[in-house]
């Protein structure tokens, strides 16, 4: 890295595997300082001319997860950053059957990771940066199952439609800062990833929607998790990201 050269700062969750590690080896192909956060830390080596630091959190510690980053966030030089955005990737999904057959544990737990996790999070972030002059992004992945409900997944599609309309709220919050941050809730796609696997074997007695799953991957409707990484990253990338708070990598023009 040049001396004096600005690098942007990205914050990515759930890194270790899937869509997560796809983004994660693409941002380390350039000047980048990635701090990356899952339960099991990703094991990427920086290239020469990157930074890579991981962490090993577990996002159902919503508070201790939130306060870990703003502490850390306070410690950056913004003067040395072109730019910083935290991507939510994290999710689990809570048993595949309906939500009478889950536990309250489990469910708490779920919630947790893929909707307080990145609420929390992203309220830090914001703080934190707030008076950092460079463009702020805040990119939360969200489903196709938030915009279209599911049986048997009742505390996943709750979550994700949860994300989008965090998204709404913040988007208009934010437009009314000087420096306001950008965000956007961005369904990437029906990537095969464990979670699909999870899906395609559920108990069809419990989850009525598994042979949709079977369908979409015998016919190669899937996208590979490096595919679907790209096509993330290049969203957002676009100048007008943030124009629209909710979208779909499928519709983007």
């Amino acid at each position: 890295m040049l001396r004096g050269m600005k690098t942007p700062l990205t914050i990515l969750t759930g890194a270790s595997r899937g869509l997560g590690r796809g983004m994660a080896e693409l941002l380390l192909q350039g000047p980048h300082r990635l701090l990356t956060i899952s339960r099991r830390p990703c094991d990427l080596v920086a290239p020469a001319g990157a930074e890579h630091l991981a962490w090993s959190q577990d996002l159902a510690d919503t508070t201790g997860a939130a306060a870990r980053l703003e502490a850390w966030l306070a410690t950056q030089d913004p003067a040395t950053l072109a730019s910083a955005t935290i991507i939510h990737n994290a999710g689990m999904l809570s048993s595949l059957a309906p939500l009478s057959a889950n536990g309250a544990g489990e469910l708490a737990q779920a919630m947790r990771v893929d909707l307080e996790a990145p609420m929390v999070m992203t309220a830090s972030f914001l703080r934190a940066t707030a008076d950092w002059p460079l463009p702020r992004k805040v990119l939360l992945i969200s489903s196709g199952l938030g915009r279209f409900a599911l049986p048997g997944s009742a505390s996943y599609c709750a979550a994700k439609a949860g994300l989008d309309h965090l998204a709404r709220a913040v988007a208009l919050e934010e437009a009314e800062k000087p420096n306001g941050a950008r965000i956007v809730s961005l369904a990437p796609g029906v990537i095969d990833t464990d979670m699909q696997v999870k899906l395609r074997g559920a108990d069809p007695r419990l989850f009525s929607a598994r042979q949709r799953f079977l369908d979409m991957q015998a016919s190669g409707q899937l996208l590979s998790p490096p595919d679907a990484a790209r096509r993330v990253l290049a969203y957002l990338a676009r100048e007008d990201f943030g124009a629209q708070p909710v979208a779909d990598t499928r519709e983007a023009k």
